[in-house]
């Protein structure tokens, strides 16, 4: 049963590679391809899943080599709920790029690709895999941005690759650091080689590794100010694939943070390195306020949300900063919401550019009107976000609230509330826009030429308005469900409390 653990990044791989022959039968192969193996991924998943709930931690050794010597792929209450998120969100995405596209093979082989990398990321038990795995996902999500077939695009491609070389660079670099000091690269025996070298927590080799490995890892998941590449490549991806990657991407890497901070490092370092802990809250805090500022003074939706995506990852590295039980599952249910949430709202906008050629503040006067059902989706995604029960976004936010209460760290539990009023503030702004604000004349005339024309409204689906509908109701049900949820987390993160 554990072969399915495996195979949730094989599969992936081998379908990234069929749509390459296939397009010589037919240029729409990789849709099928890539359809087929959304699905075959979620059925995985769900096996290790159930397996996870039967036996609790799972493990496969590739090849056969065990452990420290071998590779090592894991699940657990974290790893497995992660990966079924993965697999849901390939499948709508999958099924909404029927009609928006792209269309092209080489775009699904891409996914395909990128859907590999995130579940290495999510599954291993390995650093320096992690990075290979980490830079499997940057190169695939590199060509996706430049997808989009614009300068602006290739420029935000271009722009990403630097800044993302940069941070698998130094996450790499601490890995070899860490490597010279203990001889593994097995996140278990990481764990207990650093505590035996000669200095233990305060030896310069395993500190140095520390802060490259987490600058690395920050990078990735675009912490103020490290977000310098996110920004363009979530408004000029296509809008697939910047509800695809605002789901994943930084979601993978927050993941990846939070296993090496306490699977490698363990909160013992924390506790003898303060500063490290204190650091994470500083730049999660600062990261939540800064992301929230620039999304309130944003007119264009993609970059709003780009920059809200900046805010809400500062939350998840400020709850692995406190550290304790409460935070960390608060971090935990806030990725797998943020994904749900952010992925939806992305896939929204597209629908209502497609529609009606709405992708600015001033166009969604009246939009409600016009595109009633998407808007209603949409309304309850961002009262999700902003963190109004009984969605999954109040869940996450909450126990990250009470964690840092518990912890003492009033400060950072007002920063939440305000960021929480701030994300109020730019939701509100497009809800009274779609539902309160009557269009002008001429912005009604400007939109049924774009319905008519060059956007028709034809070119939106049924499964396109389907999709951003299942994400508004899953994010509600998570929420109702957020118990049962919290649940399956806890036992994974019990073991660091030991």
């Amino acid at each position: 049963m554990t072969d399915a653990l495996v195979l949730l990044i094989v599969l992936p791989i081998a379908a990234a590679i069929l749509p390459v022959f296939l397009g010589i039968l037919s240029d729409r192969a990789g849709w099928y391809v890539a359809l087929a193996m959304s699905l075959a991924h979620l059925g995985l998943s769900a096996i290790v899943a159930n397996a996870v709930d039967t036996s609790g931690r799972i493990s496969y050794a590739v090849g056969g080599f065990q452990p420290p010597f071998g590779i090592e792929l894991v699940a657990d209450g974290i790893s497995a709920p992660l990966l079924v998120l993965i697999s849901i969100s390939t499948l709508g995405v999958v099924v909404y790029a029927r009609r928006a596209g792209p269309h092209s093979n080489a775009f699904y082989s891409e996914l395909a690709l990128l859907t590999a990398g995130i579940s290495g990321v999510v599954a291993t038990a390995d650093v320096f895999n992690l990075y290979v795995f980490l830079e499997i996902t940057g190169l695939a999500t590199y060509a996706l941005v430049a997808s989009g077939r614009s300068p602006r695009a290739a420029v935000a491609s271009l722009k990403y690759l630097f800044v993302g070389t940069i941070g698998a660079s130094l996450y790499l670099l601490g890995t070899g650091y860490l490597y010279i000091a203990t001889g593994t690269l097995n996140m278990a025996s990481l764990s207990e080689a650093i505590v035996a070298t000669p200095a233990g927590y305060a030896s310069p080799t395993v500190l140095t590794g520390f802060g490259l490995m987490a600058t690395g890892l920050l990078v990735k998941v675009a912490i103020f100010p490290l977000h310098t590449w996110q920004p363009g490549a979530y408004a000029e991806s296509p809008d697939t694939v910047s509800a695809y990657i605002s789901a994943l991407v930084s979601t993978a890497a927050a993941y990846g943070l939070f296993r090496v901070t306490y699977t490698v490092f363990t909160r013992d370092f924390l506790e003898a390195v303060p500063i490290a802990a204190d650091a994470f809250v500083l730049l999660g805090s600062v990261s939540i306020v800064a992301g929230s500022v620039l999304a309130v003074m944003q007119s264009d939706l993609k970059r709003m949300l780009a920059y809200s995506s900046v805010s809400q990852f500062g939350l998840v590295v400020t709850a692995i900063g406190i550290g304790n039980k409460t935070a960390l599952i608060g971090a935990v249910v806030h990725l797998i919401g943020h994904a749900v949430m952010k992925g939806g709202l992305f896939l929204a906008l597209g629908v209502f550019a497609a529609s009606v050629g709405a992708r600015t503040m001033d166009e969604f006067k009246g939009l409600a009107a016009r595109e009633p059902v998407t808007s209603a989706a949409f309304a309850v995604l961002a009262f999700s976000m902003v963190g109004i029960p009984p969605a999954i976004g109040f869940i996450g936010k909450w126990n990250i609230v009470v964690g840092a209460v518990e912890a003492g760290s009033w400060s950072v539990a007002l920063v939440v509330v305000v960021s929480t009023l701030l994300t109020l503030a730019y939701f509100g702004r497009v809800i009274e826009r779609m539902y309160f604000t009557h269009p002008d004349e001429t912005d009604v005339a400007d939109a049924s030429v774009s319905a008519d024309g060059g956007q028709p409204a034809s070119d939106v689906s049924l499964g396109m308005r389907t999709v951003v509908v299942v994400a508004a109701v899953t994010a509600v049900l998570l929420g109702i469900a957020g118990s049962d949820l919290i649940d399956i987390i806890r036992p994974a993160l019990e073991v660091y409390f030991v």
